[in-house]
């Protein structure tokens, strides 16, 4: 990627922390240091000073705080089954929805507008843009973000420009990156807004808009590179169709294996070390999308050969719209060998869409996280907040409101999910009810070490009495009090 540009995107990069004019005599050390705005010139690209002036760094204040600005359960550095809090959540904010979305839905225009995107030229608006979000994330002691590549930058009017002002925005998120830990979890490409996306990207009739779609996530990936992300997600927004009337079923999902063999062939070429992670959606846009939920995306990945080289990253409100629940998609990929990240969000069960709000639910956060736990973490994948405050919230202090829920709500999950495994009471319910596969030399091993065969089963059945009249209780109502004694 082309590192040498202008004096004025030089201003650009040095602006976070160059928070004063000389006569001022005022130095920062970090994003969140800078106390005094600065009027902004957009002939140098430069702007000095705070978006959220007014939020202190959010701390950990515990279960007595009424302080709505603190953490009542997320203790970064407080160790939970061995690990500190921050290792096992390594939470991450979402660009497109913290500093993108306005408000707007199908039945609305916007309702926010946000400082930083008031600039009239789409690139210095997203300059600016990239400074909230540092400064967003250092006072949310949060170190991951996620993008995608048109969410960061403004689209040119050719792919040529539309890539020069991605690396143009690149080089400012690396710089301000310098001395802190943060940097994505994972990056990918906008492959579902541009009208030429509307049959889909790599399912696409139009062989020509496959290539386009294989060009951005090109550039997309080797951003994600060069900022040093941990994944890279696939998130087929309109890989799937509206009626198999016109649809050569056949052809797309064989491109659509094509293209992501052709993507993890790319990111050996460049020697991308992240993991590549597929995301399961079963509807919306699309009316049946290709990567419906988690045993869908298994099966497509088995099929063409990258079971091994995929995982998935399970978002909880697409879980919903594929009518399971997030901790059963959570565990279908974990039994798989494929969980790699989770986006913690949920939806209104009244409204019945893909609402993206916040997951604050205990019981929700302590199932999801009881999956998080008998994995034993997520590898290089983190929890994604792909949420949006509500399209009624409009300050600024509601994105760390909403963003402070969720957090302690998965901080709250994790604390539970570790007290179930401790008391070990689910656990052993479970054991005693699986005992006759457990049992040495017993049926059941013999079944599981593939011992008997229908024959030797048939003789079983006939010397031995019907089952049917010692089943044992399964205990349902019981295992629901033990998972509600841990939810606290």
């Amino acid at each position: 990627m082309a590192r040498t540009h202008s004096v004025l995107l030089l201003a650009v990069l040095v602006s976070a922390c160059a928070c004063a004019a000389a006569s001022e005599q005022q130095t920062c050390t970090a994003p969140d240091s800078c106390t005094k705005e600065k009027d902004y010139n957009p002939e140098a690209g430069e702007w000095y000073g705070e978006f959220f002036p007014d939020i202190p760094k959010i701390k950990y204040e515990g279960l007595n705080s009424t302080n709505p600005l603190s953490f009542r359960y997320y203790n970064a550095e407080e160790v939970v089954l061995g690990k500190k809090m921050k290792e096992w959540l390594k939470f991450s904010v979402a660009f497109w929805h913290t500093f993108k979305a306005d408000g707007s839905d199908p039945f609305g225009s916007a309702t926010k507008a946000w400082p930083w995107d008031k600039e009239k030229d789409p690139l210095q608006a997203s300059f600016k843009a990239m400074h909230a979000n540092f400064e967003f994330m250092s006072k949310l002691g949060v170190d991951r973000w996620c993008f995608h590549d048109r969410d960061i930058a403004p689209e040119g009017a050719t792919l040529a420009e539309t890539n020069k002002n991605l690396d143009l925005v690149a080089e400012v998120a690396l710089e301000l990156q310098k001395g802190t830990s943060i940097k994505p979890l994972w990056g990918t490409a906008q492959l579902f807004k541009h009208p030429r996306y509307m049959h889909g990207a790599a399912t696409s009739p139009n062989a020509t808009v496959f290539a386009y779609a294989a060009a951005q996530v090109k550039k997309a990936m080797e951003v994600t590179q060069l900022l040093g992300g941990e994944n890279y997600v696939f998130w087929g927004g309109r890989e799937g169709y509206q009626s198999l009337v016109n649809t050569d079923l056949e052809l797309e999902m064989d491109n659509l294996g094509r293209f992501m063999k052709m993507a993890n062939d790319f990111k050996h070429s460049i020697g991308f070390k992240g993991t590549l992670l597929l995301e399961p959606k079963p509807q919306e846009p699309t009316k049946h999308q290709y990567d419906w939920d988690a045993a869908t995306s298994v099966a497509f990945l088995h099929k063409y050969g990258l079971l091994e080289d995929f995982k998935l990253n399970i978002e909880c409100n697409h879980a919903t719209l594929a009518g399971h629940s997030c901790e059963h998609e959570l565990e279908v990929a974990r039994i798989n060998g494929v969980l790699g990240n989770i986006d913690a969000n949920t939806g209104d069960a009244q409204t019945g869409w893909d609402t993206d709000q916040f997951l604050t639910d205990p019981r929700m956060a302590t199932l999801v996280m009881a999956v998080v736990v008998k994995n034993n973490g997520l590898g290089s994948g983190g929890i994604n907040f792909d949420a949006k405050i509500r399209r009624e919230s409009i300050s600024t202090e509601d994105l760390f409101y909403g963003h402070i829920s969720g957090m302690d709500a998965l901080a709250r999950g994790l604390r539970n999910a570790a007290a179930l495994k401790e008391a070990g009471q689910l656990d052993g319910l479970i054991a005693d009810r699986y005992a006759s596969w457990k049992a040495k030399g017993g049926l059941g091993q013999k079944i599981i070490n593939g011992k008997v065969g229908f024959a030797e089963l048939e003789k079983y059945a006939l010397s031995n009495p019907d089952p049917g009249s010692s089943m044992a209780s399964a205990k349902q109502e019981l295992a629901e009090i033990y998972l509600d004694m841990a939810t606290k």
